[in-house]
C-alpha cells in the first residue's frame, strides 16, 4: 500500500498540459514560469531544437528525388500530400504518415498533422493577425451560432503580451478589422508590390496592401537571431528565427526546473473524480512500450489541436459523462471550421525589368478584410482578406521549351516577367452539422478509435468566393497587370491547415463546451485553449489568438488554484 501511495505521489504534479504545439508550448511555459510543477505530454517523438533538424542545412542537390517523394512513398501520406507542398524528402520526417493514422472522410476533409514535440509550431507559415470586435461580435451580429464570452477588451493585453515575446514583424495601419499590434519593423517589399500598393491607395477608398505580420524575426529578439532570408522555415530554423516551441516557448520553460516533459505518451482520457467534480489527471498509452499508465494532477490543459483536444474528451466517457467529458451541451465535435482560401488572381506587372530583390523574404504581403466591414452586402455575411506577393520568374521557365545555345544561356542568365499574385482566405461560418464523432469500425495503428469526419463548405463560402476572386482581378486591372489569370481550387476544409471549433467557447452551459476562461463548463479544472475553443473564425489567421487565449487562462488558473478554486 505504501508502494503504490509512493508511486502515485511521483506521479503527481500541479499541472498537466497535454500537447507541445504552438498553444501547448505557451501553457507550458507559462505555468512553470508561475511556479507549477508542469508535466507536458506529446504523444509524438522528441524533438530537439538544432539536434532534429536534418535538412536545415541542405542544398538542393543534396536531396534525392529533386525533394520529391516517389510514388510508393507518397502512398504513406495520401492526405498530407493534398496540400501540393507540405510532404518533401526536407520535410517529411514531420508529417504524419495517413496509413497509420487513418480516419473516416464522409466529405473530403483534409486533416494535415504533424505528431512531435513542437507538433506544427515548427511547420507553420506564421501569419499572426489579431481578431477584433468585428469578429468577437459577429455571430451576435449575425444570429448564427452563439456569441463570444470574450471582446477584443480582453484578449488585448494578452495579445500584446505574447507578440511582446515571440516577435511579430509588421506594420500598423489603423484598422479596426485588424487591430496593431507591438511589432518589430517589417519587413521590406519588393518595388512591384510597392507599385500595387501606391495603386490600391490610389484607386480604391476600402483597401490596402500592408506587409504581412508574421512571427519571422526582422533584427535579434530575445536572445534569438534575426531571419536570414533562407525561406526555409519548415526545415527547422537553426537560428531561432520564427517562432517555434523550440525556439521560443520551451526554453522558457525548461529555465524555471519546473518542467517534465514526456515524449511517446498517447493521452487517451482524463480522468475524473465524481465525488469532487473535478478531473484528476490523465491516462496515457506509452506510444513505445503499449504501457498504460496514470498521471495526476490539479489542473489540466488540452493543447493537442482542435481535433486532438476534441479526441480525448470524446473518448472521456464515464456514467457522469457518457457522450464525452463537458459535453453537456451535446456541441462537442460539433461547428467544425476552416479557412477557406486557393481561390484568386495573378498577372504581369511591366515597367520592372531593371530591378530585381535579394534573398528569400519568408513573407508575403496582407490586404486585410473589406468586405462587411463598412457598407454591408447582401450576398454573404463575414469577409475574407488576400496574401500573397510578387517574383521573378526564374531559370526554370526554359525547361519546358529545352532551350539551347544563346537562348539557354540568356533564359538561365536572365530573370523572367515580374507576377504579382493574390490569393483570398475567407471565413468559413460555425454551422453545427459540420462535426466529427469516434469510431471503433476503424483504428489507428496504436488500436485507438479514430475520426469520422462530416464537415463542407456551404454557401456563404461558395458565394464569397466568387467575390474572392473579382476582387484579386480588381485590384491587379488597377494596378495595371496583363495576363491576368483567375483560379478557384477550393479542395476540401482542412486543406488551410487552420482547423477550428469543436469544443467552443460560449456564455450558456447549454449551447456551448467552455466558458470565457477556457474553462470546461462541467469539469472547471480541465482547460482547452487551442483551436478546438473558437467559435467563429474570422479570415485572419488564427494561432496568435490561442497564444493570446492559452496566456489569459493559464494566468487566470494559476490564480484560482491560489485561492483553493479549483
Amino acid at each position: 500500500m505504501n508502494l503504490n501511495i509512493k508511486a502515485k505521489e511521483q506521479q503527481t504534479y500541479d499541472a498537466i498540459v497535454v500537447g507541445t504545439g504552438i498553444s501547448g508550448g505557451w501553457a507550458a511555459k507559462e505555468l512553470t514560469e508561475k511556479g507549477l510543477k508542469t508535466l507536458v505530454l506529446e504523444r509524438g517523438r522528441m524533438v530537439e531544437h538544432l539536434k532534429d533538424y536534418p535538412t536545415m542545412n541542405k542544398a538542393p542537390w543534396e536531396l534525392p528525388y529533386g525533394d520529391r517523394l516517389p510514388a510508393e512513398e507518397a502512398k504513406d501520406y495520401y492526405v498530407q500530400n493534398r496540400t501540393g507542398y507540405t510532404v518533401r524528402q526536407s520535410t517529411k520526417h514531420f508529417w504524419i504518415k495517413d496509413t497509420e493514422h487513418p480516419y473516416t472522410e464522409v466529405k473530403r476533409f483534409d486533416w494535415i498533422r504533424g505528431y512531435h514535440v513542437g507538433g506544427r509550431s515548427l511547420m507553420w507559415g506564421r501569419q499572426s493577425y489579431r481578431l477584433s470586435d468585428m469578429d468577437f461580435e459577429a455571430n451576435l451580429k449575425d444570429g448564427v451560432a452563439v456569441d463570444w464570452p470574450v471582446r477584443y477588451s480582453d484578449l488585448s493585453p494578452w495579445y500584446d503580451y505574447v507578440e511582446s515575446f515571440i516577435g511579430v514583424q509588421g506594420q500598423n495601419e489603423g484598422l479596426p478589422q485588424l487591430p496593431d499590434g507591438k511589432f518589430l519593423p517589417a519587413m521590406e517589399m519588393n518595388c512591384v508590390e510597392k507599385h500595387v500598393k501606391e495603386s490600391i491607395a490610389k484607386n480604391f477608398d476600402d483597401r490596402i496592401l500592408t506587409m504581412g505580420r508574421s512571427a519571422n524575426l526582422s533584427q535579434n529578439h530575445n536572445g534569438r537571431s534575426r531571419c536570414n532570408y533562407r525561406n526555409l522555415c519548415t526545415r527547422g530554423c537553426p537560428f531561432g528565427a520564427y517562432f517555434s516551441t523550440q525556439s521560443s516557448t520551451m526554453p522558457a520553460a525548461v529555465a524555471t526546473g519546473n518542467m517534465t516533459l514526456r515524449p511517446h505518451s498517447i493521452v487517451t482520457e482524463v480522468l475524473y473524480d465524481k465525488e469532487k467534480g473535478k478531473a484528476t489527471g490523465v491516462r496515457i498509452l506509452d506510444a513505445e512500450t503499449g504501457e498504460t499508465m496514470e498521471f495526476y494532477a490539479k489542473i489540466v490543459f488540452l493543447n493537442a489541436s482542435a481535433l486532438g483536444s476534441t479526441w480525448i474528451l470524446l473518448n472521456s466517457t464515464s456514467d457522469v459523462f457518457p457522450d464525452g467529458m463537458g459535453n453537456g451541451s451535446g456541441e462537442l465535435g460539433h461547428n467544425l471550421m476552416d479557412h477557406h482560401f486557393r481561390v484568386g488572381a495573378s498577372g504581369n506587372i511591366d515597367g520592372f525589368e531593371d530591378r530585381y530583390y535579394s534573398g528569400r523574404r519568408p513573407s508575403g504581403i496582407y490586404v486585410p478584410r473589406f468586405r462587411n466591414v463598412n457598407e454591408q452586402r447582401t450576398d454573404y455575411i463575414r469577409g475574407f482578406g488576400y496574401q500573397g506577393g510578387a517574383s521573378r520568374e526564374g531559370w526554370q521557365r526554359s525547361v519546358a521549351e529545352l532551350g539551347v545555345g544563346r537562348q539557354l544561356k540568356e533564359e538561365v542568365t536572365t530573370p523572367g516577367e515580374w507576377r504579382m499574385g493574390l490569393t483570398g482566405f475567407g471565413e468559413c461560418l460555425p454551422y453545427h452539422e459540420n462535426h466529427v464523432k469516434l469510431t471503433t469500425d476503424k483504428v489507428d495503428k496504436f488500436g485507438l478509435p479514430t475520426f469520422v469526419i462530416d464537415c463542407e463548405f456551404k454557401e456563404n463560402e461558395l458565394t464569397m468566393r466568387k467575390d474572392m476572386m473579382q476582387s484579386a482581378v480588381d485590384i491587379l486591372e488597377a494596378s495595371g497587370a496583363k495576363n491576368i489569370q483567375t483560379y478557384d481550387n477550393i479542395g476540401g476544409p482542412g486543406l488551410g491547415i487552420h482547423e477550428m471549433g469543436t469544443a467552443r467557447m460560449g456564455r450558456d452551459p447549454k449551447t456551448s463546451v467552455l466558458n470565457k476562461w477556457n474553462q470546461l463548463h462541467e469539469v472547471p479544472n480541465v482547460f482547452v485553449t487551442d483551436g478546438a475553443a473558437m467559435t467563429s473564425a474570422g479570415c485572419q489567421n488564427p494561432s496568435l489568438t490561442y497564444m493570446a487565449l492559452t496566456a489569459r487562462a493559464a494566468d487566470f488558473a494559476v490564480n484560482e488554484l491560489k485561492r483553493n478554486n479549483l
